[in-house]
């Protein structure tokens, strides 16, 4: 369970960055105020990119936290900048790369249980991570690449997957 989590989603939060970090260049080079990307939605009922990178962390964080029967950091949503969420990014990895593989192992012969929409659900561990936290997580990270995307950012599949060694 620790190997298809914490390494997965240090992965995922890393490609993030040097997404963000190509949307932040690419809004300094053009001359384009970044608030614009900030912003940006694919969909009027969609959230923006700021929100994209808020949930991508805290799918990451109560994940790793719910796997590992922790307490749960708690991080304000109050960024409205690039390098504001660049912190966010670093603190969600840094608090990930705090659990340790004995706190995760064994979360596949436990039942997980938290709020969603109001309402208690439950998952088996392995359920839990693979069926709600990973596609959760790959959804917001694909959301805030496709939105820079759109708005002209230059982001190829490379950006997304990130180096393979």
């Amino acid at each position: 369970m620790y190997d298809a989590s914490a390494p997965v989603f240090i992965r995922a939060l890393g490609n993030l960055a040097t997404i963000l970090d190509k949307g932040a260049a690419h809004a300094d080079a053009k001359k384009i105020d970044p608030s614009v990307f900030l912003t940006a939605r694919l969909s009027p009922d969609m959230f923006p990119l700021t929100r994209q990178v808020q949930i991508a962390s805290d799918t990451v964080k109560n994940g790793a936290g719910r796997l590992a029967a922790i307490d749960l950091p708690s991080f304000p949503d109050t960024e409205t900048s690039f390098p504001e969420l660049q912190e966010r990014i670093a603190k969600t990895i840094g608090f990930v790369q705090s659990v340790s593989q004995a706190q995760i192992e064994g979360s596949e012969a436990r039942t997980i249980t938290h709020k969603l929409r109001g309402q208690e659900v439950s998952f088996p561990g392995p359920v839990f991570l693979t069926n709600f936290v990973l596609p959760n997580l790959y959804f917001h990270v694909t959301t805030a690449y496709l939105i820079l995307r759109h708005n002209g950012v230059e982001l190829g599949k490379p950006d997304y997957l990130g180096p393979m060694a």
